[in-house]
C-alpha cells in the first residue's frame, strides 16, 4: 500500500461523473451517517474472492460476473433477486461442463446503483434537466424534482444492498444452490427455448452423475459443495463518498477494505492516472477490475496497473476488456503483449456488452445478441493466438423475461423491445440470451481446453 494513502486523500483528486449536490451540509451528514452502518460485506470474504482470482489468473478457474446494469429500488423484489441468482447457476453449470474447473460467480448486485453517464444533461423537447445517474443520486422521472441528487437516496441504496446481500447468502448457502435442484433453476419462459431445452439435457447428465456420486457415498449431507456455493458481490466504484464511508481497518490485518462490496471496479471513463477513482482503489486491499476500452493504450495501462497493483499480487487485478465487435480482433493483442512482456498477473475478462450498445429504429438502446456473441468469440481468439488465458466474462443480465437485447436463438426483433423494455439504463440480456451466451462460451472453453490437452501431448511425445 502506498505510504501517503488515507480513505480521503482521493478528495484532492480530479474526479470525475460526480453528481452536482445543492446541499452539500445534507451530504456531509449522510457520508458521517454512512460511515456508522455496518459493513456489508467482510474483509475475510474479499480476500476469498481474491484467493478464487488468483486460480482464474493460473488458468484453473474461470470468472462469470454479471447482473443488472443499474439496481433500482422501483424493481426491488425477493423474485428478482432470485430469478437473477438461478440464471447465473444456470451459466455456472453450464460453463464448469465446458470448462471443466471451478466457475468463480461475482454479481452486478447489492450496490450497483450509481451509473456514468455519456452527458451532465438529458434534453426531452427543448428542456434540458440533469442526466439520471442511477437511483442513489437520483431520480429516473424526467422531472425538475426527481433530477435533484438527493444524498439521502444513498441511505435507502445501503438498506436494499443489506437486504439484497442477506438474500444472496440464504440462496447461495441455504440449499437452494444444490446441485440437486439444478432442473429447478430453470425459469418457466426459458424451459420451452432452443436453450431451455439444451439446459434440461445436460441437467440430466448432471442428475445422472449425481446418482452415481451419491452412491459412492458423496450427498449433499457429506459433502457441502454440493450443496452450497460462494457467490460474491461487486459494482463501480463511482461515488467515492459512499465508498469511503464504508471503507474499514481489518481488524485481522489492520489492512483497509471497501466493506461495500467483495470487488470494485474502475470504468472506461474513469480510469485516468492522476484522477480520484484511481487514488481511492489504489488503497483499498479488495480485488479490483478496470475497463479497458478501445481507447487504452499499452503504456497507459501498465502505469495504472503499477498504482492499483505495485506488488503483482495474483487475484488483486481484473482487466475488463469492452472493445466492441469489430475492435477487440485489433486493439487487444497489443495490451496483451505489453502485460505478457512485463510480468503483469492479471484476469483477463470479456465484457461484450458495452461497446456495442446502439439505438433502434424505435428510439430504444438496445444490444444485439449477435454483435455481443462475436467480441466474446473475438476475445476468446485473440487470446488463443496469443497463448493467453480467456479468463472470464463479464456481462449485463436480468432473471425477468425482458425485450431489450434484440436478435439470439429467442429472436427479439426490434419492434418488440416496447413489449417488457424495464431497465434504468443500458439493455440487459434476459435469461434465455444469457443462457445462449454460456453455451457459447462453454463450447469455446471446450475446444480451447481440448487442444490445449493435444498440446500438451504432442510436446511430451
Amino acid at each position: 500500500m502506498a505510504a501517503k494513502w488515507t480513505p480521503s486523500s482521493w478528495r484532492s483528486k480530479p474526479i470525475l461523473q460526480q453528481p452536482d449536490w445543492p446541499d452539500k451540509a445534507k451530504l456531509e451528514a449522510v457520508e458521517k451517517k454512512l460511515a456508522g452502518y455496518p459493513p456489508l460485506v467482510f474483509a475475510g470474504e474479499a480476500r476469498r474472492l481474491k484467493d478464487h482470482l488468483a486460480r482464474v489468473a493460473a488458468g484453473k478457474a474461470f470468472l462469470l460476473q454479471g447482473g443488472d446494469c443499474a439496481e433500482s429500488f422501483a424493481e426491488f423484489h425477493p423474485d428478482n433477486i432470485r430469478d437473477t441468482f438461478r440464471v447465473m447457476l444456470q451459466m455456472a453449470v453450464v460453463l464448469t461442463y465446458g470448462a471443466a474447473c471451478p466457475i468463480i460467480k461475482v454479481g452486478r448486485m447489492a450496490g450497483q446503483f450509481a451509473k456514468p453517464r455519456s452527458d451532465d444533461f438529458e434534453t426531452r423537447d427543448g428542456v434540458s434537466l440533469p442526466s439520471y445517474r442511477g437511483d442513489m443520486i437520483n431520480g429516473m422521472d424526467f422531472t425538475p424534482e426527481a433530477r435533484i441528487p438527493d444524498p439521502e437516496r444513498m441511505v435507502q441504496a445501503y438498506s436494499q444492498s443489506a437486504a439484497t446481500l442477506n438474500l444472496l447468502r440464504a440462496f447461495a448457502q441455504g440449499g437452494y444452490a444444490d446441485l440437486h435442484r439444478v432442473h429447478r433453476w430453470n425459469l418457466g419462459f426459458v424451459e420451452k427455448s432452443p436453450e431451455g431445452q439444451r439446459y434440461q439435457e445436460l441437467a440430466d447428465r448432471l442428475a445422472d452423475t449425481l446418482g452415481f456420486m451419491e452412491a459412492c457415498g458423496l450427498t449433499s449431507e457429506t459433502t457441502p459443495q454440493i450443496r452450497e456455493t460462494d457467490f460474491f458481490t461487486s459494482h463501480e466504484a463511482l461515488l467515492l463518498g459512499y465508498e469511503q464511508a464504508l471503507t474499514r481497518v481489518d481488524s485481522l490485518t489492520g489492512e483497509w477494505y471497501d466493506c461495500s462490496a467483495h470487488m470494485l471496479w474502475i470504468g472506461d471513463r474513469t480510469r485516468q492516472a492522476d484522477n480520484a477513482q484511481v487514488e481511492f482503489l489504489r488503497g483499498i486491499r479488495n480485488p479490483i477490475g478496470m475497463k479497458c476500452g478501445p481507447t487504452m493504450k499499452a503504456d497507459d495501462l501498465l502505469r495504472i496497473i503499477d498504482l492499483l497493483n505495485p506488488e503483482n499480487e495474483p487475484g488483486r487485478m481484473t482487466l475488463i476488456v469492452r472493445m466492441g465487435a469489430d475492435e477487440v480482433g485489433a486493439k487487444l493483442p497489443a495490451l496483451i503483449r505489453a502485460i505478457q512482456r512485463e510480468g503483469k498477473v492479471v484476469v483477463w475478462s470479456c465484457d461484450p456488452m458495452h461497446a456495442n450498445t446502439v439505438k433502434s429504429s424505435s428510439g430504444y438502446k438496445t444490444r444485439h445478441v449477435d454483435r455481443v456473441l462475436k467480441e466474446v468469440r473475438g476475445f476468446f481468439d485473440v487470446h488463443q493466438a496469443e497463448g493467453t488465458y480467456a479468463g472470464g466474462v463479464h456481462f449485463e443480465m436480468t432473471g425477468q423475461n425482458v425485450t431489450e437485447c434484440v436478435g439470439g436463438a429467442q429472436a427479439i426483433a426490434e419492434n418488440e423491445l416496447g413489449d417488457r423494455y424495464h431497465t434504468h439504463c443500458d439493455p440487459r440480456l434476459n435469461a434465455s440470451q444469457a443462457l445462449e451466451l454460456a453455451f457459447v462460451i462453454a463450447d469455446m472453453l471446450k475446444k480451447e481446453r481440448q487442444q490445449n490437452g493435444a498440446s500438451r501431448i504432442k510436446a511430451a511425445s
